[in-house]
């Protein structure tokens, strides 16, 4: 029998369910299983899902292939949402049906703008002295 849940084991099994619903929700946008145009006609990355500490809500971070059509993809999982809701929730058996909430991922972003502070021919010099 396990021990009383300690701020450890809970983050971890939070990290497991998030890691869990992050790879039904994959699974269901690769193999096209959600009726919406827009999803079959993008790939989307599925790159995060944070659970809240009751797992009651999924934030999910998202990123469509080559980070096009970003806004009309979100609208289309947002449109969708109650279909992965009701997804999640028969593959994973979890005690409550967490609700979901779709965000940009937007963390390629800013590594996209570090990078480029990098190459800027004065921090390149700044680095070297």
């Amino acid at each position: 029998m396990a021990g009383p849940a300690t701020p450890e084991t809970r983050s971890v099994r939070l990290l497991k369910v998030g890691e869990q619903v992050r790879h039904v929700i994959s699974e269901l946008l690769s193999r096209q299983m959600v009726h919406d145009e827009v999803l079959t006609a993008h790939a989307v990355s599925v790159t995060e899902v944070r659970m809240s500490p009751d797992l009651r809500h999924a934030t999910v971070f998202v990123k469509p292939l080559l980070g096009q059509d970003e806004e009309v993809v979100l609208k289309a999982l947002r449109t969708n949402t109650a279909f992965f809701q009701k997804e999640v929730a028969g593959k994973l058996k979890l005690k409550y049906a967490a609700r979901i909430k779709f965000l940009p991922d937007e963390s390629f972003d800013v590594a996209e703008k570090i990078e480029a502070l990098l190459r800027d021919p004065k921090v390149v010099r700044d680095l070297e002295d």
